[in-house]
């Protein structure tokens, strides 16, 4: 005989979000997770500055206003693709290596929410230099102190 697993109490989702397919691939798959439960989606845009520019201060200037600009175009996709969902959200920025700066969102909520689920959400990448080089989703599987879902 099985029993049904009661759904987590307070389910806590860290969803990696830069607008591509993947991502909204992801932000979908986080959504459905919390289908019957409560709980957050708590979607992060890391915004990766190449090291090349952090040698001239007007070139990182200018990218810091790209990334605002990227910011607000992402908080908008976000909003429209959530619209009409019943499960409350929120969009930070974050600067730094994607892996990293997702972990630490984690470990961010699960300190704020100690009696909750936190989970990692991210879409896989499709990039042939991933394969090689590895990506997000490998390095948080390597690394990742909350359960992880790659979603394809």
């Amino acid at each position: 005989m099985s029993t049904t697993t009661p759904p987590a109490t307070d389910l806590r989702l860290v969803v990696g979000y830069d607008g591509s397919p993947p991502a909204s691939r992801a932000l979908d798959s986080a959504v459905r997770l919390l289908q019957g439960r409560t709980g957050r989606i708590e979607l992060v845009y890391v915004a990766h500055m190449p090291s090349m520019a952090a040698l001239s201060p007007g070139a990182v200037t200018e990218l810091e206003t790209g990334f605002d600009d990227i910011e607000q175009e992402l908080r908008t996709m976000a909003a429209e693709q959530l619209r009409g969902r019943k499960q409350g959200w929120g969009f930070q920025r974050r600067g730094g290596p994607i892996a990293e700066e997702l972990i630490a969102v984690a470990k961010d909520l699960g300190a704020a929410h100690p009696d909750a689920t936190v989970a990692i959400v991210v879409g896989s990448s499709s990039q042939i230099t991933h394969r090689v080089v590895g990506s997000a989703a490998v390095s948080l599987a390597r690394h990742s102190p909350v359960p992880l879902v790659v979603v394809p």
